[in-house]
């Protein structure tokens, strides 16, 4: 009896993501082949370009489908999960740090890798890395007007504390690489936790009237 055929067309788009993410986050884009990502994939030429017509075509699938995902599971989720936006920052910032330790090498951050390599070679890359981005910054920005709507981060700009925790990691992630140690993540975030929210215009224009209360009480 002939063995019936197993058509699971959505396992074989899922295989070569996998491979592709992979390779794009190991070699880079450019030095990964077509050829290459079909061998490893195990798959034709036919079957590949079914799902994906053009290697831009697997690379922004890759960007909006694996590297965005991993940005809302590394760092979206767990901020939005921790009781303040500076806490969740730290958790992330250790957490990272840590599983790098365990690790033993540091690949880098997929968003940051690929952003070095694409942003200027195509406008459609530049723009899908350029939104997952945005995303990452106003989860973080929402997370500090939800803390001031609490009472905390009375002086802090929520877009500016988010650039910057973005910045610090982004930066702290290719420091790390070059180097091969994920102590660097360790160092931003001590001087990233150094910066302390300004007091709120609400609390000096408190201590601006106690003043003018005490000076009136003397007279």
């Amino acid at each position: 009896m002939r063995k019936k055929r197993t058509n699971d067309p959505e396992g074989m788009r899922r295989r070569v993501l996998d491979v592709a993410e992979d390779a794009f986050q190991a070699r880079g884009y450019h030095a990964s082949s077509l050829g290459d990502l079909m061998a490893a994939a195990g798959v034709t030429g036919g079957a590949l370009h079914h799902h994906f017509p053009t290697k831009k075509a697997l690379a922004l699938a890759v960007i909006e489908e694996r590297v965005a995902a991993a940005v809302q599971e590394t760092w979206v989720e767990p901020v939005l999960a921790a009781p303040s936006a500076r806490e969740g920052v730290r958790t992330v910032f250790e957490a990272v740090a840590a599983e790098l330790e365990q690790q033993g090498y540091v690949r880098g951050c997929p968003l940051n890798n690929l952003a070095h390599e694409l942003s200027l070679a195509d406008a459609d890359f530049r723009i899908a890395l350029a939104d997952i981005f945005a995303g990452w910054r106003r989860a973080i920005a929402d997370k500090v007007r939800a803390d001031q709507e609490t009472g905390g981060e009375g002086g802090t700009d929520p877009d500016r504390f988010a650039a910057l925790a973005v910045a610090a990691y982004s930066g702290a992630m290719s420091i790390a690489k070059t180097a091969q140690d994920a102590g660097v993540l360790r160092e931003c975030l001590a001087g990233l936790e150094r910066v302390e929210p300004p007091p709120s215009q609400h609390g000096s224009a408190a201590r601006r009237r106690r003043k003018v209360l005490r000076r009136q009480t003397i007279r």
